[in-house]
């Protein structure tokens, strides 16, 4: 039978994560995911530790610290300007262009029935991927009618939304667009920037992006949204976590509105306010 990380790490002697040059032990551990937790919701198992240790060490380094315990000292200091960096070295941000391709094709034929401007928010911006991807399909579907529409791309951490806002991305990623598509939305680099390209001004300026901890009291956008994409971001929360955020999600979905999950996620038996409709698509049910 395979023995625990913490089996593992408690028999070599350390109580935590072994032949490492910093030293974290269980109780770090421990620290680290109750702290992330109650600040992002974000619940970390056990198998984590490795991951957790690879990602602040850097933080640790900066400080020319060689103990967890002393970085957790100083983050939990009163008015500790740390909290920002250690979550963003905590939150994972693994995106592509039209990522689940299929939810883009639903959204186009949904846009296309709405009388006003649609109003969209993507919870988990990322880099910015999945709002540009959301931009195309808005000015494919739409036409120049698409400027009017109202996008919000909100994220936890500040490193990543910064990335989106520049809208840079290596060539060879945003391929996957298309060569249609890489034509009419991207602007090639030359020179020093050979091998990256840029999204258009008129996508570059469709979204806007802003920094957001969906475990806030209060969040600074307000509905109604018609659709609301959620992806890949309710699988590190815990079960009571998801349905409390699914309960807010949908009050700031229009009636009929639309709710993205993602591919591994799946909340029927979580909210009675939506309703799936297909495949992690659900629709806001009549207030």
């Amino acid at each position: 039978m395979l023995k625990s990380a913490v089996a593992q790490a408690a028999e070599a002697g350390t109580g935590g994560v072994a032949n490492r040059d910093l030293q974290m032990t269980d109780q770090d551990f421990q620290t680290i995911c109750a702290l992330i937790h109650r600040h992002a919701g974000i619940a970390l198992a056990p198998h984590k530790k490795e991951m957790v240790y690879s990602r602040l060490a850097r933080r640790l380094r900066h400080y020319g610290m060689t103990r967890f315990k002393d970085y957790l000292a100083l983050l939990q200091r009163p008015n500790s300007d740390e909290w920002e960096a250690f979550t963003n070295a905590l939150t994972t941000n693994l995106t592509s262009f039209f990522r689940e391709a299929q939810h883009f094709d639903v959204m186009a034929e949904y846009v296309k029935t709405l009388k006003h401007a649609p109003r969209i928010w993507s919870c988990a911006a990322s880099t910015g991927e999945e709002l540009y991807s959301i931009g195309m399909t808005l000015y494919e579907t739409l036409g120049p009618a698409a400027a009017q529409a109202t996008v919000i791309g909100t994220d936890i951490d500040t490193q990543v939304l910064s990335k989106a806002r520049q809208g840079v991305y290596p060539l060879e990623g945003a391929r996957s667009v298309g060569e249609a598509r890489l034509r009419r939305f991207f602007l090639r680099g030359k020179g020093d920037k050979a091998g990256l390209v840029r999204v258009s001004r008129e996508l570059n300026e469709l979204i806007e992006f802003k920094r957001l901890n969906l475990l806030d009291a209060q969040w600074s956008m307000k509905g109604p949204f018609d659709i609301i994409f959620c992806r890949n971001i309710m699988i590190y929360f815990d079960h009571e976590t998801q349905t409390q955020l699914l309960d807010r999600i949908a009050d700031l979905l229009a009636p009929g509105g639309l709710f993205f999950a993602g591919h591994s996620e799946n909340f029927s038996a979580q909210t009675r306010k939506m309703k799936l409709i297909r495949n992690t698509v659900y629709r806001r049910l009549d207030k």
